[in-house]
C-alpha cells in the first residue's frame, strides 16, 4: 500500500512521517536509526498486515522533517520529544513501537518515560547507546566543546548511485540494493549536485550520553514488553554488557535473524512477521 505524507507539529518544529492503512486496529511507530529516514521501513511496512495502522516517522534533522536552528546540537532527548509529539498527533491510547539502531534506543528511552503510552518495544539492532564509565563524560564534553562554531561539512554527488556507494562505504554490510533505496529516498536534487536531506549538525559529538549506571536505570523502569531482533552480522556488542542490558528488561524475546546492522532491509517479510506476532501477544 502507498504511504501518505503527514505533518506532525513538534514543539517548533515540523516532522515528516509516512502513514499506511490508516483504519488498522493497531498502531505501530516506526523509529529509524542515526542518519537514515522514514524511508527506511518501506519494505518491512510492506509486509505488515493492514490489521497494522503503520507510521514511520523522520526524526528532526532526517529525511524530511525540519532542522533545528544553525548552531544547535541535537540530543537523544530531542528525539524522545519527537515521539511524544508524534503521540500526541495520533491521539492513540499506546503505541507499538519499532526502533532500528538510535530508534530502537528511543523507543526505550520513551517507554520508560511514558508506560502509559507504550504497548510494546521491539527493538532492532539496538540494546541503547554506549556511554561507558561515567569518567567519558570530561572527553566527551571536550570534544563537543571543541566542534562549536565549526561549519559543517555537506558534500555533493553527482547522482543517486555515488550517494548509495558513499553509504555502503560508511557501512559495508549494507546491499547495492539497500543502499539505494536509502540514498533514493534521502538524497535531494540542488544546482550543486545530489545532497544528503540530513542535517550535516548531526555529525557533531554530542555533549552529553548516558553512562551505563545511568542507562541500566532506563531499562529498569520500562513496563512494556520488550522484543529485541539482532542480526546474525550486526553491530558487535560485548556479552558481558548484552547480557546485563537483558536481565535489565526481565527477559525480552529474543530474535536472531540473518542479516546485518540493517537487518529489517535484508528479510523484511522475517522482521515484520516477529513485529507482528510480538504486537498480536500484546495488544
Amino acid at each position: 500500500m502507498d504511504a501518505t505524507p503527514l505533518s506532525i507539529p513538534a514543539y517548533g518544529l515540523k516532522l515528516h512521517a509516512l502513514e499506511r492503512n490508516p483504519r488498522g486496529s493497531q498502531v505501530v511507530l516506526l523509529l529509524h536509526g542515526w542518519l537514515d529516514h522514514a524511508h527506511s521501513f518501506d519494505w518491512l511496512c510492506d509486509a505488515l498486515p493492514p490489521s497494522l495502522r503503520s507510521v514511520a516517522l523522520d526524526f528532526r534533522g532526517h529525511g524530511l522533517s525540519e532542522h533545528q536552528s544553525p548552531g544547535s546540537s541535537y540530543a537523544l532527548a530531542d528525539y524522545v520529544a519527537d515521539v511524544n509529539a508524534a503521540h500526541e498527533a495520533l491521539r492513540e491510547g499506546r503505541l507499538h513501537l519499532v526502533g532500528h539502531s538510535l530508534g530502537g534506543t528511543i523507543a526505550l528511552m520513551f517507554a520508560a518515560a511514558r508506560p502509559d503510552a507504550v504497548a510494546s518495544v521491539t527493538t532492532i539492532e539496538s540494546l541503547g547507546p554506549s556511554g561507558g564509565p561515567p569518567e567519558n563524560a570530561v572527553e566527551r564534553l571536550r570534544g563537543f566543546v571543541s566542534e562549536l562554531g565549526k561549519a559543517p561539512r555537506k558534500r555533493a554527488y553527482s547522482n543517486v548511485e555515488d550517494a548509495a556507494l558513499k553509504l555502503r562505504e560508511n557501512n559495508p554490510g549494507l546491499s547495492s540494493e539497500s543502499a539505494q533505496h536509502l540514498a533514493r529516498f534521502g538524497t535531494q536534487k540542488t544546482d550543486a549536485g545530489f545532497l544528503f536531506t540530513f542535517d550535516p549538525a548531526l555529525r557533531r559529538r554530542s555533549g552529553m550520553i548516558h553512562d551505563e549506571a545511568q542507562w541500566m536505570a532506563v531499562l529498569g523502569a520500562i513496563k512494556a514488553p520488550v522484543q529485541v531482533i539482532r542480526g546474525t552480522r550486526g553491530a558487535p556488542f560485548d556479552q558481558a554488557a548484552l547480557q546485563a542490558r537483558l536481565d535489565a528488561l526481565r527477559g525480552p524475546k529474543v530474535v536472531s535473524l540473518d542479516g546485518g546492522h540493517h537487518v529489517h532491509l535484508d528479510r523484511p517479510a522475517e522482521v515484520a512477521k516477529a513485529v507482528q506476532d510480538f504486537i498480536d501477544a500484546n495488544r
